[in-house]
């Protein structure tokens, strides 16, 4: 199953302007990040919940930045 994170990379970009600066901020690798955003491992609540923190994501819109399915195009 792939989510789409383009909704969390704007918060990211808007807050932070890197990943780099991000994953300092949140005490996660940037590869680790990386993988997470490309769908290779999954998010950790608790990484979760800290990013809404630092970035301002009302908890009840956490479904709408980490559990947004990727639309797949099927070109027949």
């Amino acid at each position: 199953m792939q989510y789409d994170y383009s909704k969390l990379w704007g918060a990211i970009a808007e807050r932070y302007g890197t990943q780099s600066k991000f994953s300092k901020a949140i005490g996660i690798s940037e590869h680790s990040i990386s993988q997470k955003m490309n769908c290779k491992i999954g998010w950790k609540q608790s990484e979760i919940l800290r990013i809404c923190e630092l970035l301002n994501i009302p908890h009840k819109d956490i479904s709408k930045y980490f559990f947004t399915l990727k639309v797949q195009q099927n070109w027949t």
